[in-house]
């Protein structure tokens, strides 16, 4: 039971942010690998958004590691996308504020799907996150370090997940909550 709190206290961190650092429009910062790594560690959007995968998949996927590899995949393609062409996606920012209340499902509910679902449905729910990535990013070196932070963040879920797989109902259900909780403070502009 230690183990569990301690679990729920880390991943809880990210709510007592009070603003989201991922997206504040200083688009200068961001030129090269170290300032790329760090950055999805400063929003707590994103931050839980890729534990949040890792969490899911070890928790309720028979091959938890292809929801993680299609995220990352995913992740970069909107961000290369959003580089290069500097592209906006359209309704960005709701697209990232509905990934965190999905994957906040997903993990509560700890919902299982087909292997191809699953890397289908991160992907999906990635794609805004590389898009709004890509347009504070400037090089490849920066990119490079998000999408290695990005599977780093991926692998911690994931040893978090294996460790919480028999845990009780209600510890999933907190953490999946927690995530949700972040899509509910980001429509009330919190976070």
């Amino acid at each position: 039971m230690k183990t569990l709190h301690r679990w729920l206290a880390a991943f809880s961190l990210p709510l007592l942010a009070t603003a989201a650092q991922a997206h504040t429009g200083d688009h200068s910062r961001l030129h090269g690998f170290v300032e790329g790594a760090l950055h999805p560690l400063t929003g707590p959007d994103h931050l839980a958004a890729m534990l949040a995968v890792g969490l899911w998949s070890a928790m309720a996927l028979k091959q938890p590691l292809r929801a993680p590899l299609a995220f990352a995949l995913s992740l970069l393609a909107g961000a290369g996308l959003s580089m290069a062409t500097g592209w906006q996606m359209p309704a960005m920012e709701a697209a990232i504020t509905v990934s965190l209340a999905v994957l906040g499902l997903l993990v509560a509910l700890r919902l299982a799907m087909p292997p191809a679902a699953g890397a289908a449905t991160a992907a999906i729910l990635a794609f805004s996150h590389g898009a709004a990535h890509g347009l504070e990013l400037q090089g490849a070196a920066a990119l490079a370090g998000v999408v290695l932070s990005t599977v780093a963040l991926h692998g911690a879920g994931l040893a978090m997940g294996w460790k919480l797989r028999h845990a009780p109902v209600l510890a999933r259900a907190l953490l999946g909550a927690s995530v949700a909780a972040l899509a509910v403070a980001r429509l009330g502009g919190v976070a």
